[in-house]
């Protein structure tokens, strides 16, 4: 196939009437279109595995008319859908925070409209055996932003640890947690009430936390209550930011709108 390093669309004389007619980067078009990340998909571009109307495009900033020119990659289209499209899930356990799986595990791909919204993909990552809240979208380049360390968006979780904490304990776990890729930064922790007791703990006792961290790191809240001896019995996300989980149901979603997305980014 013939590589080129430019593309040139036919455009109408007459007004665009959809986004989708107005002239868009297309490493803007694939993240967009949920393929990857914007920095992703100028990987893509850069390593001749997209095509614009059959030809290689490897020039970054080559424009395209997404109503009008077909985009490839690795041979298979690309659509989108006329407007981004987010919104939130209640994961419940057992589902991993992926699209697809060559494992064959449960994937969040089976509980969200995939037919209707092409190029659905989470924003994030909550673990298998976590629940509650998880935003999808098929704008790459506003999950790219959300994603960013530098808008340090909260993330808000409930949990069920063994045994009560002393107030030592929660004084620790706001001041930091050294665990082994460096000291958590202070996470905002207060005890639920009541205390409770519960059957899954091997002491029969439970504390219920509320717990508030920025960081996304791997499995952050288990290894950190892990580390001062609390191990997670439940642990649930129950709001990103300002936006909340509220009384979805579990394993159920629902649409939100492109500002309730963008205010986590502005806070």
């Amino acid at each position: 196939m013939r590589t080129t390093t430019t593309t040139t669309t036919t455009m109408n004389s007459t007004r665009p009437t959809t986004n989708d007619e107005y002239p868009v980067r297309l490493q803007k078009h694939l993240a967009r279109a949920g393929v990857a990340s914007r920095r992703g998909s100028e990987d893509l571009i850069s390593s001749g595995r997209v095509t614009v109307n059959g030809e290689v495009i490897t020039l970054l900033g080559s424009k395209i008319i997404p109503a009008h020119d077909v985009v490839a990659v690795d041979g298979v289209e690309i659509r989108t859908n006329a407007d981004p499209v987010y919104l939130m899930l209640n994961k419940p356990a057992g589902y991993i925070s992926t699209m697809s799986d060559p494992h064959a595990r449960h994937t969040v791909a089976e509980l969200v409209p995939t037919d209707q919204y092409p190029g659905l993909f989470p924003i994030g990552r909550l673990d298998a055996d976590t629940t509650g809240l998880l935003l999808f979208t098929t704008d790459g380049e506003l999950a790219h932003r959300i994603m960013h360390p530098h808008y340090e968006v909260h993330k808000r979780y409930d949990s069920q640890v063994e045994r009560r904490l002393r107030d030592g304990e929660i004084q620790w776990l706001s001041d930091g947690v050294m665990l082994d890729d460096g000291l958590t930064a202070p996470a905002l922790v207060k005890r639920i009430e009541p205390f409770e007791v519960c059957e899954k703990a091997i002491e029969g006792e439970v504390d219920h936390l509320s717990l508030c961290i920025h960081e996304g790191r791997k499995r952050q809240i288990r290894r950190m209550l892990d580390t001062i001896g609390h191990p997670v019995i439940t642990l649930q996300r129950v709001a990103i930011g300002d936006l909340e989980l509220g009384d979805l149901e579990l394993g159920s979603w629902r649409l939100i709108d492109r500002q309730d997305i963008e205010t986590l980014i502005e806070m």
